[in-house]
């Protein structure tokens, strides 16, 4: 509970630090409930029963809030970054390695109503459905803790071009066509303008093949470590060009050209892969292959790193292994704090829920890397097969969830039975008078009969 007391004193000292952001203060006030509200034990996130965890007769505060409130989302998003890198930096041994990880994350939606949706590719639903994406990166701090510090959403060209879509979408009216990649690019300049220092950029092949963040990381000396295709073409000393796949055919057929590397400790101990690296034509690029001691399953990554960086193949592994924390804060983000429960339609209103969950995911981050040193008591690990397991196996030091939930435990809230009966009431009312609407909807629509005569 002292760590519990610890993370509610990181959520009241960011909420202070974005009292500025907005220009009344009911909205900062009912902004610190919301982020409060995502943090409780809320099975669903989302407008109504937000509004209703924080004690509202109604949930027009909170779409207020997330619709039409004055406040800046950038100034928020520049507070929550650096309140991570500061809380994450702080705890940090001093040659800890910081990464970049960029990734999108999608929501399902329903209809065509909502800002950015389309039928397209969402790993949540493995594979094509209709709904939204964003493109997020996370700061990780290796061996301390990561959390998400940057967010831009992706919308289709159609939707921008048609302005009656673009207005009611509410997209801004100077608002760009962006690739993924373009998107990507301009997180990386917004975090570099804000003083973040990051040892490399690390990303899937999404952001490998996007000529848009190589360019834009190598103009301004920003390495990376970014996966590619197997059939990802690059230049060779000799001026030759070649894929990937043809350079393990042609140069690594030998067993001694592949080290056997930890990719970074899991919770079933090292990740152990085989490893190759190869100089290619351009200056300070080199490629990465990754190989499954199991299955051969071969993984590609094109690197660079800056003049004055140091380069060894375990500092471009060690880089490597910590692109996945970014799939973790989207766990976490999506199955504690709801960052993917948002019934909003409207562009600004998506963007405001994320940077919201993302506050709630920043304090957890933060405190759960202060707790870990005072609150790890595991046992030694084992270091044979035929050691004996220890008598007391002791605690894991405290993870954002147990963060999450203590901090449940300290602000307790149980609503009256009048407040109870009033949000039942209110949505009684609400879907009675929407299922009259729809049934007048549809008694205006023409009749179509299904046994057409045949004549």
């Amino acid at each position: 509970m002292v760590e519990a007391r610890r993370a509610d004193e990181g959520i009241n000292a960011l909420m202070e630090r974005i009292r500025g952001s907005f220009a009344r203060i009911q909205p900062w006030l009912t902004a610190a409930c919301y982020v409060r509200a995502v943090l409780s034990d809320l099975p669903k996130r989302n407008g109504w029963t937000i509004a209703e965890w924080i004690g509202h007769r109604s949930p027009d505060k909170v779409q207020r809030l997330l619709n039409r409130a004055c406040w800046d989302t950038g100034e928020v998003m520049r507070a929550v970054r650096g309140y991570v890198v500061e809380g994450l930096d702080a705890v940090a041994p001093a040659r800890s390695m910081t990464v970049g990880a960029l990734d999108e994350t999608g929501q399902e939606k329903k209809g065509q109503a909502t800002a950015g949706v389309k039928r397209q590719h969402m790993g949540c639903a493995d594979g094509v459905a209709n709904g939204i994406n964003t493109v997020h990166l996370s700061y990780v701090r290796g061996g301390v803790g990561h959390a998400l510090i940057g967010c831009r959403q992706w919308i289709p060209a159609e939707q921008i071009e048609d302005a009656d879509t673009a207005a009611r979408t509410g997209l801004p009216e100077d608002l760009p066509f962006a690739t993924k990649g373009k998107l990507a690019a301009g997180i990386v300049h917004d975090v570099h303008d804000d003083g973040v220092v990051l040892d490399f950029i690390c990303g899937d092949e999404v952001y490998g093949n996007s000529p848009d963040v190589r360019s834009y990381c190598e103009s301004v000396q920003q390495g990376y470590v970014l996966r590619v295709p197997s059939n990802f073409t690059f230049m060779l000393g000799d001026g030759t060009t070649t894929t990937c796949k043809k350079i393990v055919k042609k140069c690594l057929k030998a067993k001694k050209r592949w080290q056997i590397v930890s990719a970074g400790a899991g919770d079933k101990g090292e990740r152990f892969y085989g490893w190759a690296w190869v100089a290619t034509g351009e200056p300070r690029h080199w490629l990465l292959i990754r190989k499954h001691l199991k299955t051969g399953e071969l993984a590609y990554h094109l690197c660079f790193a800056p003049e004055g960086q140091r380069v060894t193949l375990n500092r471009l592994i060690t880089a490597a292994g910590l692109r996945w924390p970014v799939e973790e804060d989207f766990e976490f983000g999506k199955d504690l704090f709801g960052l993917d429960q948002s019934q909003v339609r409207l562009y600004e209103a998506i963007r405001r829920h994320t940077i919201l969950v993302m506050i709630a995911l920043a304090v957890c981050s933060v405190a759960a890397a202060q707790a870990k040193i005072r609150t790890d008591t595991q046992a030694r690990p084992p270091t044979g097969p035929e050691d004996i397991p220890p008598l007391e196996p002791g605690h894991v030091p405290l993870t954002i969830a147990a963060i999450k939930n203590l901090l449940g435990a300290l602000n307790p809230r149980q609503a009256t039975l009048e407040h109870r009966i009033h949000w039942q009431n209110w949505r009684d009312r609400h879907r009675a008078r929407a299922r009259w609407h729809h049934q007048r909807t549809r008694l205006g629509r023409p009749l179509e009969n299904p046994y057409p005569q045949v004549k």
